[in-house]
């Protein structure tokens, strides 16, 4: 109840009239069920005197009244405060929650533009991404076309391989074949022909290549299997890396009445170019490991590697790195006289001693120089080797193992004639 709705309460308070013998007095008593004098309030208890023309009312009232009346008026007073203040304190409520509200709308809107900001840049990626996507859609189109051509041509091979066969290819260059490329060859023992790269020369020699390393491209860790069957690849230009295969060698060099030089071509990365030659070279039967053996060093500047080489890391280095008469290695059939795997440490097969020389089958370093830590696991050198012309922290950058008939080549390799080697004679 506010301030105004009392004070108009105590304005309509009712007065009741009591006669006093007096024609032109009365006595009115103000009771209200409100104030604390409401009933049986005696015509002593108050005393107002209220002037109105032509009669003098008397109201009698106690000495306390007044004390009462300004109590009440103060509380009246703090309620109207009080009252006040609530209403201050809701309409700042109110105006607190509205900033409030506000913060969380602008936090939304920007929070939502944000938002916009980002699916439009996702729906621009997308339309570029669709953009792309259409015109390689258009490219595929224009190549499936151009496949759909090529298809309904005729097929053909794509290799050229020559025609002339014989038992290797000095037999071929002997049939009167005078070109360099792939040919089918078939042993006296071979139970079917297989293809192999023939080098003929304008001298009509014709070497048949078993080892081929110029780029790295093939990975020579390689199982036993592989090293029996060969691997990598045969092409007419003699640009591509191989194995042929120790099965294929050994049909090559055993069955021949003739004896067969083994030539091995070394360059490194500096472009020098060197080789070396071992005679009456053969290859065993996979039931002895297919063991290699030659009758001795032919000649050639590369040196003599498969002989040993003295490391001197120890008296019996010579002895212990030779590799005639060794059996051939692979990470899973260790034939070797080491402790330990020379094929696994080394990461190829080889005619493993304990270890090695020479090793043609090694890692493919580019630019050759290579550290114990470039090794790997094991720290020895694992690289295409050659120690009697670089020492084993130097790995070559090409290498070529070719055979031919004793017949064709002279001892020594001093002649002309050579397609890229100095010492091939006629």
């Amino acid at each position: 109840m506010t301030h105004d709705s009392l004070y108009a309460l105590i304005t309509r308070a009712v007065f009741e009239e009591t006669s006093l013998g007096n024609d032109h007095c009365s006595v009115w008593s103000l009771t209200h069920p409100i104030l604390s004098f409401t009933e049986g309030i005696d015509l002593s208890t108050i005393l107002l005197i209220v002037t109105i023309p032509d009669c003098f009312y008397c109201i009698h009232y106690t000495p306390g009244v007044d004390n009462d009346l300004d109590e009440l008026l103060t509380e009246l007073e703090t309620i109207a405060n009080l009252t006040q203040g609530s209403e201050e304190t809701i309409v700042h409520m109110k105006d607190s929650a509205a900033v409030s509200q506000k913060t969380h709308m602008l936090e939304d809107i920007l929070r939502f533009e944000k938002t916009i900001v980002a699916q439009e840049q996702q729906i621009y990626d997308l339309q570029n991404l669709i953009s792309s996507n259409e015109r390689r859609m258009a490219d595929l189109k224009q190549l499936s076309i151009q496949l759909h051509q090529k298809c309904s041509e005729p097929c053909k091979d794509t290799v050229e391989i020559q025609s002339t066969t014989g038992t290797d290819c000095q037999d071929i260059a002997n049939k009167g074949a005078t070109t360099s490329g792939l040919y089918y060859v078939k042993p006296l023992n071979a139970k079917e022909q297989f293809l192999v790269y023939c080098e003929i020369d304008s001298f009509g020699r014709g070497f048949t290549v078993i080892q081929r390393r110029q780029d790295g491209s093939v990975d020579f860790n390689k199982d036993w299997t592989q090293y029996k069957n060969g691997f990598g690849y045969l092409s007419p230009g003699d640009n591509t890396e191989f194995w042929l295969g120790n099965e294929k060698i050994h049909l090559l060099t055993a069955t021949t009445t003739i004896p067969t030089v083994l030539r091995i071509e070394l360059v490194d990365w500096e472009g020098n170019k060197k080789y070396a030659d071992y005679n009456m070279f053969k290859l065993g039967s996979e039931a002895d490991m297919f063991r290699l053996t030659y009758g001795y060093y032919f000649g050639g500047d590369a040196g003599d590697a498969f002989d040993g080489f003295d490391f001197g890391d120890d008296p019996s280095d010579k002895f212990y790195t030779s590799h005639n008469g060794m059996q051939f290695s692979t990470f899973d059939k260790d034939n070797d006289k080491y402790d330990g795997n020379c094929a696994q440490q080394d990461g190829s097969g080889w005619w493993m001693n304990r270890c090695h020389a020479a090793h043609l089958n090694g890692k493919y370093y580019l630019g050759g120089r290579y550290t114990e830590k470039d090794a790997g696991e094991f720290g020895y050198d694992n690289g295409i080797i050659w120690v009697t012309w670089h020492n084993r922290w130097y790995s070559l950058k090409e290498t070529t193992m070719k055979i031919i008939p004793l017949s064709r080549i002279t001892a020594g390799g001093q002649q002309a004639g050579a397609k890229q080697f100095a010492g091939l004679g006629v």
